[in-house]
């Protein structure tokens, strides 16, 4: 339960503002021109964000199998759309460049 914690907060601390900062543009300007497609990518990132909760909430909570497996199901959705997001803005960077 201890790890689920720490996974937690290591999650909240990293990605959710790397994410939020990237969504609303607010990122140095050196790094702009190496993530073209801000929003986008920073779409991604809460996308990757939001499988910790999905897997650590249900657990911590003491749900049931099913619903705990359900939840895991739904993380996994949600991170390979983050992926798919995060490679669609890649190429489409790459394509342009």
């Amino acid at each position: 339960m201890t790890w689920h914690w720490i996974g937690l907060a290591l999650f909240s601390l990293t990605l959710l503002p790397a994410g939020l900062a990237m969504i609303t543009s607010r990122i140095p300007k050196r790094l702009r021109t190496r993530l073209a497609p801000t929003r986008t990518r920073g779409w991604a990132v809460l996308a990757l964000y939001a499988v910790a909760p999905l897997n650590v909430i249900p657990r911590m909570a003491g749900a049931s199998p099913a619903i705990t497996f359900a939840a895991a199901a739904v993380a996994g959705i949600v991170a390979v759309t983050g992926c798919a997001v995060a490679a669609i803005a890649a190429t489409r960077t790459a394509n342009t460049a």
